[in-house]
């Protein structure tokens, strides 16, 4: 089992300013150059009902059917996921073309083996799993329970 070593919470000051800058790179119209292992996520506010914008990694791309998942990786006290889970439709730029979706939290069985197929198809980002908290021995079991306890989001084109 997935062992964890800290909790995590949502970047603050500076670092909140480091995480936001991909955004600048999305709005100049060079989002292409994070392929499909980035997104820019436009949603609503929860509370003001402003329109706002995050960077998020891919964790899972399913092309027949367009839907891609992500990792709230500072968990259930993130703004975006948040925001996302009182309205969840939304829209996302991935490279340069926009999709609208509809966001849906993945269901722990389902969550795991996603987990499990990203740290296969990127071996490297296995090893910054600690960034999320975490401690893991390597086993496909302990990767799917990972998986498993990690907020999974899927955005489905509408």
């Amino acid at each position: 089992m997935p062992e964890k070593i800290r909790e995590l919470s949502p970047p603050r000051g500076l670092s909140r300013a480091f995480f936001r800058f991909p955004i600048y790179i999305y709005r100049l119209g060079l989002g292409g150059i994070f392929g499909r292992r980035m997104l820019l996520l436009n949603h609503t506010g929860r509370v003001s009902g402003l329109p706002r914008q995050n960077m998020l990694e891919v964790v899972n791309h399913d092309p027949d059917t367009g839907t891609f998942v992500v990792n709230a990786g500072f968990g259930p006290d993130s703004d975006w996921y948040r925001n996302l889970m009182a309205h969840p439709a939304a829209s996302i730029v991935v490279g340069r073309k926009k999709i609208d979706v509809r966001a849906e939290q993945l269901a722990p069985a389902k969550a795991g083996p996603l987990m499990l197929n990203f740290v296969r198809q990127h071996p490297q980002e296995a090893r910054l799993v600690r960034q999320l908290g975490y401690e893991v021995d390597g086993s496909d079991e302990d990767w799917i329970a990972l998986g498993e306890e990690l907020i999974l989001i899927a955005l489905r084109p509408r």
